[in-house]
């Protein structure tokens, strides 16, 4: 797995402990188009409680926080969505990869 710290990429939003479509989709070694194409085949599985998507004050705010140059602004064309550790949990069930199976693992060690 690409040594990524995957603590330093949990935020705090809406009182939720929460990653990221952007950075799950490179833990995943996925691009993020693909990676929430696969939670939309499965939306089912993804109540609120295990997903939600940022508004613009959210978005600014998580900005701000990690200073986020405006190269990677620009990338972002949709709100992204925030998924809390169950929404995290169920990833593993719809990606099926080896990948996802040494991240699974690895989010069982935090």
């Amino acid at each position: 797995m690409k040594n990524i710290k995957i603590n330093t990429k949990i935020y705090t939003i809406r009182n939720n402990q929460v990653m990221l479509d952007r950075d799950l989709a490179e833990i995943y070694r996925v691009e993020t188009r693909v990676f929430n194409q696969a939670v939309k085949r499965n939306i089912d599985r993804f109540p609120p409680e295990f997903m939600f998507q940022l508004n613009k004050d959210e978005l600014e705010i998580w900005m701000s926080q990690i200073v986020i140059s405006n190269k990677e602004k620009m990338g972002i064309r949709k709100m992204p969505y925030a998924f809390t550790e169950q929404g995290v949990a169920m990833l593993s069930a719809i990606l099926k990869s080896r990948v996802a199976i040494k991240v699974s693992d690895e989010f069982k060690k935090l």
